[in-house]
């Protein structure tokens, strides 16, 4: 059975209200000043991958990308593009955004191939679990000695 039979059978759905938390990503490359005409180099070079539609970006040294989670993710993109000899914008601002992004693609890919929880009672497998469990409030005194008489 493919994985989305198998999620569409278990009511689980991969369309999202909220913009840019579905599928399809769109991100911005910026790419440094030197080497010159880099980006125009990038942009035919991107154009060949399939499923990967770039286009230029309203900023001099910048493309604007777009693609589904499911196929690439921006650090696969950018190390590609490193492996190339192009040279990405490294300035503080764009490392703290490349961070959130890888991590928050990262973890989109990974919720989306772990298979959904299918128990009808999932807390019932806790409560168990806590019962089991030696915790704060256990008292080893005999019952009959814990009553005052």
């Amino acid at each position: 059975m493919r994985r989305e039979t198998a999620y569409k059978l278990a009511g689980r759905h991969h369309e999202h209200p909220a913009r840019g938390s579905g599928l399809i990503k769109q991100r911005e490359l910026r790419f440094k000043a030197m080497p010159p005409g880099q980006v125009e180099r990038a942009r035919q070079a991107l154009m060949t991958l399939k499923g990967l539609h770039v286009e230029r970006a309203d900023r001099e040294l910048a493309l604007v990308v777009r693609y589904s989670v499911l196929d690439y993710s921006l650090e696969v993109v950018e190390d590609a593009l490193r492996d190339a000899g192009f040279a990405l914008d490294n300035t503080l601002y764009m490392k703290l955004i490349r961070a959130l992004v890888y991590f928050t693609e990262e973890t989109q890919r990974h919720n989306l191939i772990s298979p959904e929880r299918l128990l009808k009672q999932s807390n019932e497998v806790y409560i168990q679990a806590w019962n089991h469990h030696a915790h704060g409030d256990h008292d080893d005194t005999p019952p009959e000695l814990r009553e005052y008489r």
